[in-house]
């Protein structure tokens, strides 16, 4: 982490303002960070500048976004190919040499730091208080998530808020210090934001930082920081976005994904092709490599759930839309599809897919149910980094756990994403424990590979040892180098950075 990245980040907003408006001269030669603020439509870019560079392939376009996460059931991968970085953390055997896993450092570090150009100098921008401020409240909300996902990959990291020194090596922060500083950004982006932005999708809002400082609190109330006076600060956290009453459940899950930005979409990541942004999670990276189109196109076998947590799955309409079990083999005619089960000899991996992954909005997979005519591996299809029953889940588990038992509330919270899925309510009358269990195993199913969700749950809740006691033996074998599983829960601190910072002590385990 030098001042490098941020002067690379302070010319990309640049390259982004200069985008949208013509000037006389190159900006990028007399560019520093003092001089650069001056209007509300230079501020507007730097901020703009946040979103963008977390829509790249070395931050969070792509599938390397997840490599430390397939640790958990609802990811595996190849046993061969080219998914060594993937199948290594799926092995409980990641190094900090993994190339792939860089992007889950340095995403979001590029973030942090144009959240800082941004946060050091909209003060000076000729502008009103109420722009200004909305810029600000953006900022503090994207370098709290991006910290958000540092501290809950990583564990402590350095904590930056303003400019550093070419030479400047700080320490690493306490994980402890670490989640205040993102509670006090989100604390702070509540004060600032709107409660939306109307007809401005993808921007966040103060909707957006009471639910991400909801999720924050119920990840410290567990491991490793155990503060479960914090169950309570999410339960509040969650009730207000549920009160304020401006998100709602698409009524068809298989929806969600085939649409940007629906009424469930809370803060969604947004992509374009067309401008050089596509999103690479959905089409061809979750396709089996068994499969190719008519067009000659092929999956990339990135990723796919494990056998087990897919045989576990409820039996709904949500499992239906969210799991591709029915595999397409182009015959020699090129031109008519054989179908076979997931589980058939005749496929290379012997594993369910996701179907929710595979359309984007309409520029990934293009199929009917018989054949495939196109696999397209960049979409515009918009990344939902919190959905609505994120929150309704949030806040079902944290009034539990607030308080002696579920409540009412509660229950009816886990309710609404159970009758979206097809599901009956929850048994009634469950102890306090077994209500957040259910809401854990909900919250798998409803957000299954999506993005860390199901890992962080079990980094919290330490369920490692009954997650690899439910693994097939089908899957790729656990390796698990120095035997203690405990260590598997963080990542390995990237090596370059650990040369970069040689005062630094290594994740234990690594």
């Amino acid at each position: 982490m030098k001042t490098k990245y941020y002067l690379y980040i302070t010319l990309f907003a640049a390259a982004a303002f200069s985008a949208c408006q013509k000037l006389n001269e190159d900006p990028k030669a007399s560019l520093t960070p003092q001089t650069y603020f001056k209007t509300q439509s230079d501020l507007d870019a730097s901020v703009a500048a946040i979103y963008q560079q977390l829509t790249i392939d070395g931050a969070w376009a792509f599938t390397s976004k997840s490599t430390s996460y397939f640790g958990a059931d609802d990811l595996t991968t190849d046993p061969g190919l080219n998914k060594g970085d993937m199948r290594a953390f799926d092995q409980l055997n990641g190094s900090a040499g993994n190339s792939s896993m860089v992007a889950e450092w340095q995403g979001p570090w590029t973030a942090i730091y144009q959240a800082n150009n941004v946060l050091s100098n909209y003060q000076k921008v000729n502008s009103t208080d109420v722009l200004k401020n909305q810029a600000a409240g953006q900022a503090y909300f994207l370098r709290a998530l991006g910290y958000y996902y540092l501290v809950r990959t990583f564990g402590a990291v350095p904590i930056i808020n303003g400019t550093i020194d070419v030479n400047d090596r700080p320490d690493r922060s306490p994980v402890a210090d670490v989640y205040n500083f993102i509670v006090g950004d989100l604390k702070a982006a509540k004060r600032l934001l709107p409660v939306s932005f109307p007809g401005l999708p993808g921007k966040a809002n103060q909707m957006a930082a009471r639910s991400l400082l909801a999720d924050v609190y119920l990840t410290m109330a567990g491991w490793p920081l155990k503060v479960t006076s914090n169950y309570a600060l999410a339960a509040s956290e969650a009730d207000t976005v549920i009160n304020q009453g401006g998100y709602t459940l698409v009524s068809d899950f298989g929806k969600v994904f085939t649409t940007n930005n629906s009424t469930e979409s809370v803060f969604a990541l947004q992509f374009n092709v067309g401008g050089g942004s596509p999103n690479r999670t959905f089409g061809s990276s979750c396709v089996p490599l068994d499969e190719v189109a008519t067009n000659g196109s092929s999956g990339w076998d990135d990723y796919y759930p494990e056998i087990n947590f897919y045989l576990n799955a409820p039996k709904c309409t949500r499992t239906d839309a969210t799991f591709y079990t029915t595999i397409k083999l182009l015959q020699a005619d090129k031109t008519t599809f054989k179908l076979v089960d997931w589980s058939s000899k005749e496929t290379h991996a012997g594993h369910p897919y996701y179907k929710k992954f595979r359309a984007g909005v309409g520029d990934g997979v293009t199929e009917t149910a018989t054949a495939l005519l196109s696999i397209n591996p960049s979409t515009n299809k918009a990344t939902d980094i919190i959905r609505y029953p994120l929150v309704l889940l949030d806040y079902a588990e944290a009034t539990a756990m607030a308080g002696s038992a579920p409540t009412a509330q509660g229950y009816a919270a886990i309710n609404q994403v159970r009758h979206r899925a097809g599901l009956p309510d929850l048994t009634a009358g469950l102890g306090g424990t077994a209500f957040r269990d259910s809401v854990v195993k909900e919250r798998a199913y409803e957000f299954a590979g999506e993005f860390g969700i199901r890992w962080f749950d079990i980094a919290r809740l330490q369920l490692l040892p009954q997650i690899n006691a439910a693994r097939s033996p089908l899957e790729n074998p656990l390796i698990l180098t120095g035997g203690d599983l405990s260590t598997r829960y963080l990542a390995p601190i990237p090596i370059n950075e650990m040369y970069r910072n040689p005062k630094w002590t290594q994740n234990p385990g690594y």
